[in-house]
């Protein structure tokens, strides 16, 4: 069984740091999603859950903050609109290590627009180059914004080349652009990350006429070849959900894009490292095992016995066995499900002489 390293060195000055980036996803980018993808990428930028600031200035800083040293190199997404809300937020996630501070203007829920922050800060570029200036004030680490092409029906160009031109007028140097427009009336957030038409031709002029700023894209992206067709036109790539769905992408990033061609992992290194992190988690904190399990479960994507492997990972019934006993009937199923769809193929072929 290979062993896997989730930390080699680092390829400092060769690649953009936002080269490729895993999405800030709320429910799901948590510390132990973050550390399951770290396992399968050494290089690619990753992202905490929108963490609001008022959850940091008023609330459990431990619970919000706290990471695998292994996630590295790691951003702290946050939520909020008061310069010395997002300041003092900021200065913490700098105390606690996150190598970024990334501001959401983004999001367009109804939670978010009620606070007054994400996706309609883009209506208020002033605002938030007052919040990014305070959090440069107080920390050493890149300040960055992640945000839209518009919002509801403001589709023009100008309106998010004036955003990202005021707002790095006041540091900001890095802009992740989800090629979408919010729409903040009449649809879900997931209807958001799926109806507004992409615009990529957004983000492409965005880097064009400010050449000096970091542009990544982010929206709809989920191969390896529309990476490399982004990267031709902006510094970087950020994938969302698909890194959810089919985590074993971000297996061929490192040599693909970052050109570090160290041992590939294989599905079976990186699901019995995360029995030994479930092992840890349980130790260390009482984390339960099923706690960590739901987010591994696109590990066998479109691989034989996938199904079934997943069943047993999802099982409730399973959940007072210890991790380590759980995998092993998660073994079994893989190789029971590959050995029947072999069977059947087989047996299908054989039909068909």
């Amino acid at each position: 069984m290979n062993v896997v390293n989730p930390v080699p060195a680092p390829l400092p000055g060769v690649y953009s740091p936002w080269r490729l980036s895993v999405a800030p996803m709320m429910d799901w980018t948590d510390r132990h999603c973050r550390y399951f993808h770290r396992l399968l990428t050494c290089h690619t930028r990753l992202y905490t859950e929108m963490v609001t600031t008022g959850a940091l200035v008023h609330g459990d800083v431990q619970r919000h903050l706290r990471f695998n040293a292994e996630e590295h190199p790691l951003a702290l997404q946050l939520g909020g609109s008061e310069p010395a809300d997002l300041a003092a937020a900021a200065r913490l996630g700098a105390q606690w290590g996150y190598d970024e501070i990334n501001l959401n203007c983004g999001c367009p829920s109804e939670r978010v627009q009620r606070g007054a922050f994400g996706a309609c800060l883009m209506n208020e570029p002033a605002l938030v180059a007052d919040g990014v200036k305070a959090m440069l004030d107080v920390v050493d680490v890149p300040v960055t914004v992640k945000h839209r092409t518009g919002i509801d029906k403001e589709e023009s160009y100008g309106f998010v080349r004036d955003f990202v031109g005021q707002v790095s007028q006041a540091g900001c140097q890095v802009f992740i652009v989800h090629a979408r427009n919010a729409w903040l009336q009449g649809l879900s957030p997931k209807e958001n990350r799926e109806i507004p038409p992409l615009r990529y031709d957004l983000a492409y002029r965005l880097k064009t006429d400010f050449p000096d700023l970091t542009i990544a894209v982010n929206g709809g992206i989920k191969t390896n070849t529309q990476i490399a067709d982004h990267l031709q036109h902006a510094d970087g790539a950020m994938l969302g959900r698909e890194a959810y769905y089919n985590p074993w992408l971000l297996s061929s990033w490192d040599a693909t894009f970052f050109g570090d061609a160290h041992p590939l992992p294989s599905r079976e290194s990186v699901e019995q490292a995360m029995v030994d992190y479930m092992e840890r988690a349980f130790a260390e904190d009482g984390c339960p095992w099923y706690a960590i399990a739901r987010q591994m479960l696109g590990l066998y994507h479109g691989q034989r016995g996938a199904r079934l492997w997943r069943q047993v990972w999802s099982d409730h019934r399973l959940k007072p066995l210890a991790p380590r006993a759980v995998w092993r009937q998660a073994r079994e199923a893989l190789e029971r499900g590959a050995e029947v769809l072999a069977d059947t193929r087989a047996h299908t072929l054989t039909e068909g002489a």
